[in-house]
Protein backbone atom coordinates (compact mmCIF):
# COMPACT_ATOMS: atom_id res chain seq x y z
CA UNK A 1 0.00 0.00 0.00
CA UNK A 2 0.81 3.49 -0.71
CA UNK A 3 3.16 5.25 1.76
CA UNK A 4 0.47 8.33 1.68
CA UNK A 5 -2.91 5.73 1.55
CA UNK A 6 -1.35 4.27 4.83
CA UNK A 7 -0.79 7.57 6.55
CA UNK A 8 -4.52 8.84 5.16
CA UNK A 9 -6.37 5.55 6.64
CA UNK A 10 -4.09 6.07 9.33
CA UNK A 11 -5.40 9.93 10.09
CA UNK A 12 -9.04 8.99 9.52
CA UNK A 13 -8.95 6.39 12.18
CA UNK A 14 -7.53 8.93 14.67
CA UNK A 15 -9.96 10.85 14.28
CA UNK A 16 -12.78 7.98 14.07
CA UNK A 17 -11.25 7.13 17.88
CA UNK A 18 -11.10 10.64 19.25
CA UNK A 19 -14.21 12.35 18.33
CA UNK A 20 -16.11 10.31 20.48
CA UNK A 21 -13.89 11.63 23.66
CA UNK A 22 -13.77 14.94 22.45
CA UNK A 23 -18.14 14.45 22.62
CA UNK A 24 -17.85 13.15 25.76
CA UNK A 25 -15.93 16.34 27.23
CA UNK A 26 -17.60 18.64 29.71
CA UNK A 27 -18.79 21.75 27.77
CA UNK A 28 -20.73 25.14 28.87
CA UNK A 29 -20.90 25.70 32.34
CA UNK A 30 -18.84 22.44 33.65
CA UNK A 31 -15.99 23.67 31.24
CA UNK A 32 -16.15 27.22 32.75
CA UNK A 33 -15.79 25.54 35.32
CA UNK A 34 -13.16 22.62 34.73
CA UNK A 35 -10.89 25.59 33.26
CA UNK A 36 -11.27 28.24 36.13
CA UNK A 37 -11.42 26.01 38.48
CA UNK A 38 -13.72 27.53 40.44
CA UNK A 39 -17.47 27.11 40.77
CA UNK A 40 -19.43 30.56 41.48
CA UNK A 41 -22.56 30.32 43.86
CA UNK A 42 -24.47 33.92 44.12
CA UNK A 43 -26.41 34.42 47.37
CA UNK A 44 -28.31 36.51 49.24
CA UNK A 45 -28.54 38.18 52.33
CA UNK A 46 -31.83 38.20 53.97
CA UNK A 47 -33.57 35.64 52.43
CA UNK A 48 -34.40 33.63 55.66
CA UNK A 49 -34.30 30.36 55.23
CA UNK A 50 -32.84 30.14 51.82
CA UNK A 51 -29.90 32.20 51.85
CA UNK A 52 -28.70 34.65 54.47
CA UNK A 53 -25.60 35.40 56.65
CA UNK A 54 -25.58 34.51 59.82
CA UNK A 55 -24.03 36.13 62.80
CA UNK A 56 -20.64 35.78 61.53
CA UNK A 57 -21.39 36.95 57.85
CA UNK A 58 -21.13 33.76 56.33
CA UNK A 59 -24.00 32.49 54.03
CA UNK A 60 -26.16 29.99 55.05
CA UNK A 61 -29.66 28.55 54.55
CA UNK A 62 -31.66 25.72 52.90
CA UNK A 63 -30.89 26.60 49.02
CA UNK A 64 -27.11 27.22 50.32
CA UNK A 65 -26.64 23.37 51.62
CA UNK A 66 -28.68 22.30 48.32
CA UNK A 67 -25.94 24.28 46.66
CA UNK A 68 -23.17 22.70 48.73
CA UNK A 69 -24.59 19.11 47.52
CA UNK A 70 -24.55 20.18 44.10
CA UNK A 71 -20.85 21.51 44.00
CA UNK A 72 -19.90 18.10 45.34
CA UNK A 73 -21.25 16.05 42.04
CA UNK A 74 -19.35 18.70 40.51
CA UNK A 75 -16.07 17.48 42.00
CA UNK A 76 -17.49 14.58 40.93
CA UNK A 77 -18.02 14.71 37.61
CA UNK A 78 -15.30 17.33 36.68
CA UNK A 79 -12.65 14.83 38.91
CA UNK A 80 -11.65 17.91 40.96
CA UNK A 81 -11.69 17.50 44.47
CA UNK A 82 -10.07 21.10 44.90
CA UNK A 83 -12.74 22.93 42.95
CA UNK A 84 -12.93 26.18 44.88
CA UNK A 85 -16.18 27.59 45.55
CA UNK A 86 -16.54 31.51 45.26
CA UNK A 87 -19.67 33.50 46.71
CA UNK A 88 -21.22 36.22 45.00
CA UNK A 89 -23.97 38.30 46.63
CA UNK A 90 -26.96 39.31 44.65
CA UNK A 91 -29.94 41.13 44.94
CA UNK A 92 -33.17 39.93 43.64
CA UNK A 93 -32.99 42.04 40.50
CA UNK A 94 -29.10 41.69 39.99
CA UNK A 95 -29.44 37.46 39.95
CA UNK A 96 -30.64 37.08 36.47
CA UNK A 97 -28.23 39.20 35.10
CA UNK A 98 -25.30 37.82 37.06
CA UNK A 99 -26.22 34.50 35.47
CA UNK A 100 -26.33 35.63 32.04
CA UNK A 101 -23.08 37.15 31.84
CA UNK A 102 -21.24 34.52 33.50
CA UNK A 103 -20.45 36.38 36.73
CA UNK A 104 -22.27 33.30 38.65
CA UNK A 105 -22.88 29.99 37.91
CA UNK A 106 -25.67 29.15 40.00
CA UNK A 107 -28.29 31.29 42.57
CA UNK A 108 -28.45 29.64 45.56
CA UNK A 109 -31.59 31.71 46.97
CA UNK A 110 -35.24 31.62 46.32
CA UNK A 111 -36.39 32.45 42.65
CA UNK A 112 -39.88 31.70 41.18
CA UNK A 113 -39.92 29.63 38.30
CA UNK A 114 -41.91 31.89 35.58
CA UNK A 115 -42.54 31.18 31.64
CA UNK A 116 -41.38 34.60 31.52
CA UNK A 117 -37.86 34.52 33.05
CA UNK A 118 -37.83 31.19 31.20
CA UNK A 119 -37.25 32.72 28.10
CA UNK A 120 -33.48 33.94 29.35
CA UNK A 121 -32.68 31.54 32.39
CA UNK A 122 -32.96 27.94 33.23
CA UNK A 123 -34.53 26.61 36.28
CA UNK A 124 -33.56 23.42 38.04
CA UNK A 125 -36.57 20.96 39.52
CA UNK A 126 -39.02 22.73 42.17
CA UNK A 127 -36.89 23.11 45.70
CA UNK A 128 -40.10 24.80 47.23
CA UNK A 129 -43.72 25.63 46.63
CA UNK A 130 -45.09 29.10 48.17
CA UNK A 131 -47.74 30.89 47.75
CA UNK A 132 -47.72 35.34 47.30
CA UNK A 133 -49.82 36.46 50.30
CA UNK A 134 -49.37 39.56 52.43
CA UNK A 135 -48.65 40.61 56.07
CA UNK A 136 -50.32 43.23 57.37
CA UNK A 137 -50.65 44.30 61.29
CA UNK A 138 -52.87 41.96 63.54
CA UNK A 139 -55.21 44.48 64.06
CA UNK A 140 -55.44 45.94 60.18
CA UNK A 141 -58.82 45.66 58.66
CA UNK A 142 -57.30 43.98 55.43
CA UNK A 143 -58.59 40.12 54.74
CA UNK A 144 -58.02 40.47 50.75
CA UNK A 145 -56.04 42.03 48.80
CA UNK A 146 -58.94 44.08 47.46
CA UNK A 147 -58.66 45.41 51.18
CA UNK A 148 -54.97 47.44 50.16
CA UNK A 149 -57.22 49.88 47.97
CA UNK A 150 -55.53 53.66 48.16
CA UNK A 151 -53.40 52.21 50.54
CA UNK A 152 -49.67 52.18 50.40
CA UNK A 153 -47.90 48.49 50.08
CA UNK A 154 -44.41 47.71 50.35
CA UNK A 155 -42.87 45.64 47.30
CA UNK A 156 -39.30 44.66 46.48
CA UNK A 157 -37.74 45.43 43.24
CA UNK A 158 -37.43 42.79 41.02
CA UNK A 159 -40.10 40.60 42.58
CA UNK A 160 -42.97 38.95 40.67
CA UNK A 161 -45.51 40.14 43.61
CA UNK A 162 -45.50 43.36 41.31
CA UNK A 163 -47.36 41.97 38.35
CA UNK A 164 -49.22 39.79 40.22
CA UNK A 165 -50.86 42.45 42.43
CA UNK A 166 -51.38 45.08 39.79
CA UNK A 167 -52.92 42.03 37.82
CA UNK A 168 -55.24 41.73 40.36
CA UNK A 169 -56.01 45.12 40.64
CA UNK A 170 -56.89 45.61 37.16
CA UNK A 171 -58.89 42.75 37.47
CA UNK A 172 -60.66 43.91 40.46
CA UNK A 173 -60.71 47.75 39.84
CA UNK A 174 -59.02 49.41 43.10
CA UNK A 175 -55.63 50.43 43.05
CA UNK A 176 -52.28 50.88 45.81
CA UNK A 177 -49.61 52.96 46.65
CA UNK A 178 -46.48 51.15 45.76
CA UNK A 179 -43.24 51.31 47.80
CA UNK A 180 -40.53 49.68 46.16
CA UNK A 181 -37.61 48.65 48.00
CA UNK A 182 -34.05 46.76 47.16
CA UNK A 183 -34.91 43.68 49.47
CA UNK A 184 -37.31 42.13 51.54
CA UNK A 185 -35.88 43.27 54.58
CA UNK A 186 -36.42 47.04 53.67
CA UNK A 187 -39.66 45.71 52.76
CA UNK A 188 -40.63 44.52 55.75
CA UNK A 189 -38.94 47.81 57.37
CA UNK A 190 -41.16 50.07 55.36
CA UNK A 191 -44.16 48.07 56.50
CA UNK A 192 -43.10 47.87 60.56
CA UNK A 193 -42.51 51.63 60.68
CA UNK A 194 -45.78 52.81 59.05
CA UNK A 195 -44.55 53.52 55.88
CA UNK A 196 -46.59 51.22 54.35
CA UNK A 197 -49.59 48.66 55.69
CA UNK A 198 -48.93 46.08 53.86
CA UNK A 199 -45.90 43.89 52.09
CA UNK A 200 -46.82 41.56 49.13
CA UNK A 201 -44.59 38.45 48.88
CA UNK A 202 -43.97 35.05 49.38
CA UNK A 203 -45.76 33.35 52.70
CA UNK A 204 -42.52 31.88 53.39
CA UNK A 205 -40.26 35.18 53.38
CA UNK A 206 -42.98 36.59 55.44
CA UNK A 207 -43.00 33.87 57.59
CA UNK A 208 -39.44 33.82 57.94
CA UNK A 209 -39.63 37.95 58.79
CA UNK A 210 -42.08 37.87 60.92
CA UNK A 211 -40.49 34.82 63.15
CA UNK A 212 -37.13 37.13 63.68
CA UNK A 213 -38.70 40.71 64.31
CA UNK A 214 -38.94 41.69 67.69
CA UNK A 215 -42.62 41.56 68.34
CA UNK A 216 -44.22 38.72 66.01
CA UNK A 217 -47.80 38.62 67.93
CA UNK A 218 -47.83 42.29 66.23
CA UNK A 219 -48.33 40.97 62.36
CA UNK A 220 -50.12 38.31 60.67
CA UNK A 221 -50.23 37.08 56.93
CA UNK A 222 -53.57 37.41 55.18
CA UNK A 223 -55.52 34.43 53.86
CA UNK A 224 -56.20 35.48 50.33
CA UNK A 225 -53.35 34.22 48.03
CA UNK A 226 -52.38 35.92 44.29
CA UNK A 227 -50.58 32.89 43.24
CA UNK A 228 -48.98 29.88 44.01
CA UNK A 229 -45.41 29.44 42.90
CA UNK A 230 -42.45 26.94 42.47
CA UNK A 231 -39.04 27.82 43.32
CA UNK A 232 -36.32 26.57 41.21
CA UNK A 233 -32.04 27.24 41.20
CA UNK A 234 -31.60 29.25 38.63
CA UNK A 235 -28.81 28.01 35.72
CA UNK A 236 -27.25 29.59 32.63
CA UNK A 237 -30.09 28.91 29.62
CA UNK A 238 -29.07 26.39 26.79
CA UNK A 239 -26.65 24.23 29.16
CA UNK A 240 -28.92 20.50 29.25
CA UNK A 241 -25.17 19.17 30.44
CA UNK A 242 -24.87 21.31 33.57
CA UNK A 243 -28.74 21.22 34.51
CA UNK A 244 -28.93 17.56 34.17
CA UNK A 245 -26.17 17.60 36.68
CA UNK A 246 -28.06 19.59 38.99
CA UNK A 247 -31.46 18.02 38.43
CA UNK A 248 -29.99 14.87 39.02
CA UNK A 249 -28.01 15.73 41.99
CA UNK A 250 -31.46 17.30 43.70
CA UNK A 251 -33.40 13.77 42.99
CA UNK A 252 -30.85 12.18 44.57
CA UNK A 253 -31.43 13.68 47.49
CA UNK A 254 -35.12 13.46 47.22
CA UNK A 255 -34.82 9.80 46.69
CA UNK A 256 -32.49 9.29 49.77
CA UNK A 257 -34.44 11.48 52.30
CA UNK A 258 -31.56 14.14 52.72
CA UNK A 259 -33.59 16.35 51.11
CA UNK A 260 -36.33 16.02 53.18
CA UNK A 261 -33.95 16.36 56.27
CA UNK A 262 -32.26 19.72 55.03
CA UNK A 263 -36.02 20.88 54.79
CA UNK A 264 -36.72 19.86 58.57
CA UNK A 265 -33.53 21.78 59.60
CA UNK A 266 -34.11 25.21 58.20
CA UNK A 267 -38.19 24.51 58.25
CA UNK A 268 -39.26 22.83 61.44
CA UNK A 269 -36.34 23.85 63.89
CA UNK A 270 -34.68 26.74 65.53
CA UNK A 271 -32.30 27.74 62.77
CA UNK A 272 -29.37 30.78 63.33
CA UNK A 273 -28.63 33.54 64.43
CA UNK A 274 -31.68 34.24 66.50
CA UNK A 275 -32.49 30.57 67.13
CA UNK A 276 -36.40 31.10 65.81
CA UNK A 277 -38.63 28.13 64.67
CA UNK A 278 -40.55 29.18 61.05
CA UNK A 279 -42.69 25.97 61.91
CA UNK A 280 -43.38 25.63 57.87
CA UNK A 281 -43.57 22.06 57.49
CA UNK A 282 -43.59 20.54 54.14
CA UNK A 283 -47.06 21.53 52.30
CA UNK A 284 -49.06 19.13 49.88
CA UNK A 285 -47.50 21.17 46.91
CA UNK A 286 -43.87 20.42 47.56
CA UNK A 287 -44.34 16.69 48.63
CA UNK A 288 -46.01 16.10 45.50
CA UNK A 289 -42.80 18.24 43.71
CA UNK A 290 -40.29 16.00 45.60
CA UNK A 291 -42.75 12.45 45.07
CA UNK A 292 -42.76 13.61 40.97
CA UNK A 293 -39.46 16.60 40.56
CA UNK A 294 -40.19 18.62 37.59
CA UNK A 295 -39.12 22.12 36.50
CA UNK A 296 -42.90 23.03 35.21
CA UNK A 297 -42.72 27.35 35.20
CA UNK A 298 -45.91 29.57 36.08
Amino acid sequence: MHRATKRLIFLIFLAATSAPAHAQSPGGTLAKIRDSGEIRLGHRDVSIPFSYLDDNQKPVGFAMDLCARIVDAVKRELKLPGLQTRLQPIQLSTQIPLIENGTIDIVCGPATNTLERQKVVAFSNTIFVSSIRAVVAKDAPIRRFEDLGDRPVALTSGSTSIGLLGARAQEKHFQTRNILTPDHAASFLALTTGRSEAFVMDDILLASLIAGSPNPSDWRIIDDSLRTEPYGLIIRKGDPEFKALVDNALAAMMASGEFQELYAKWFTRPIPPKNVNLNFPMTPPLKDAVANPNDKGV
